[in-house]
């Protein structure tokens, strides 16, 4: 292991349901709720408050619309959680010896 600090590992991204919503809006550019939800396999309340959190930690921004009348909120990383899930993913290589 070298250089692996554990204080590094971000909380907010450590939760695996986050977790798993910021790796796959990593590979996209913007992502809405019913695809985040089919990818991370969660449900929608388990879902709505991991999404809630990473926006208030300022990792993800929400643009909400509507579409033929319904409801449409659409997510993408800001530059701050991209830098986050790099740092995060870079301590994980370093426990990891990678």
């Amino acid at each position: 292991m070298t250089d692996f600090d554990y204080k590094k590992l971000d909380d907010i991204i450590h939760s695996r349901i986050r977790l798993a919503v910021m790796a796959v809006l990593m590979t996209v550019t913007e992502a809405d709720f019913t695809f985040l939800k089919k990818q991370v396999n969660a449900t929608d309340g388990n879902l709505s408050v991991s999404l809630k959190k990473l926006e208030e930690a300022g990792y993800l921004k929400v643009t909400k619309s509507f579409i033929e009348r319904k409801p449409s909120s659409k997510y993408q990383l800001t530059e701050e959680g991209r830098t986050a899930f790099k740092v995060y993913i870079d301590q994980i290589g370093k426990l990891l010896g990678k």
